[in-house]
């Protein structure tokens, strides 16, 4: 259970030796872009739509990680091959890539082989991801706004995904105090933004709106469920969406890479429509799986009722380790 392996720098280390030096940028200054991706049925949906968010990513960042497109693509699948087998044959994962500029180069004398870039590739099973999430499949998810905003882009453009998330991290304190919420974030123009870590749909009249691209994360799951809303013959449109728009959308869903889809059964402590799956998601969701190949709800139902046993015999595997 506990013999994966990371990429880590060109090597391949079991996943309890992978360590980010104390000196690296990414410690320093939050100086690391990544991404993450998901397997559905051990294959990763989208890969390379990931890869070149990284890339983008460390484009805007200033940052040569010393790896094309495709070594990073290669490298990517050998590690899921090497961490496949650890597993039942119905577990998917979470692929995780991070990249920061490597150590800061006033500790150059601390790395005798010389600075470089840190690169590192995980996979994690999904079912402490999805098990844990799965009864929101049914009852849906409340949102609220906290006070913490969204970053604009004219301070630190969104759609570079990097781990200075302070932002987010404030956001989900301050609605964990709000009760069992989920924050979505405003712009500072007073427009909803996204969630911490997944983007916003809302639904009026038919019509799927989603915030404008110019403040947020251009999500993957966000760009699938658009392309397939166009093609189940739904109306899409990005748009300026405040609270006015929210609390009179007729459904409300989040997106990521995670969960693929989630309705909002409130919104502000106020009911999304009957606080149920609309007909617009219930559509989508089926497209979704369609699209990924599973039922992926029905997985994450069968992970949940697995999910201790599994945390268990990790936890005795690591013990013996």
């Amino acid at each position: 259970m506990a013999n994966r392996v990371v990429y880590f720098n060109g090597d391949f280390v079991p996943e309890s030796e992978a360590r980010v030096s104390i000196f690296d940028s990414a410690l320093m200054y939050g100086d690391m872009a990544f991404d993450m991706t998901r397997t559905y049925r051990q294959k990763p949906f989208h890969l390379c739509s990931h890869i070149e968010r990284i890339y983008a990513a460390l484009e805007l960042m200033e940052i040569d990680c010393g790896m094309s497109r495709d070594e990073m693509e290669k490298a990517t699948l050998e590690t899921l091959e090497r961490n496949v087998p650890t597993e039942a044959d119905d577990m998917d994962w979470q692929i995780m890539h991070d990249v920061s500029r490597g150590p800061m180069p006033s500790y150059r004398t601390a790395f005798p082989d010389g600075l470089r870039p840190t690169v590192s590739i995980n996979c994690w099973p999904l079912i402490t991801h999805t098990g844990a999430f799965a009864p929101n499949y049914d009852s849906g998810v409340s949102l609220g706004i906290p006070a913490q905003q969204a970053l604009p882009a004219y301070l630190i453009d969104p759609k570079a995904k990097t781990r200075s998330r302070l932002h987010y991290q404030m956001a989900n304190l301050q609605a964990a105090r709000m009760g069992n919420v989920l924050p979505l974030l405003l712009d500072t123009d007073g427009f909803i933004a996204e969630g911490t870590g997944w983007n916003i749909f809302l639904v009026r009249d038919g019509v799927l709106y989603t915030p404008e691209p110019r403040n947020i994360l251009l999500g993957v799951s966000r760009r699938v469920t658009m392309e397939l809303a166009v093609e189940e013959g739904i109306e899409v449109r990005e748009a300026n969406l405040g609270r006015y728009e929210a609390l009179r959308a007729d459904e409300m869903f989040c997106t990521a890479t995670t969960y693929a889809l989630c309705h909002a059964n409130s919104f502000e402590g106020q009911p999304v429509g009957d606080g149920t799956p609309g007909p617009i998601f219930k559509k989508l969701m089926a497209a979704w799986k369609q699209r990924a190949g599973i039922d992926f709800v029905a997985q994450a139902k069968d992970y949940a009722s697995r999910l201790q046993e599994w945390e268990k015999r990790e936890q005795e595997a690591m013990a013996i380790a």
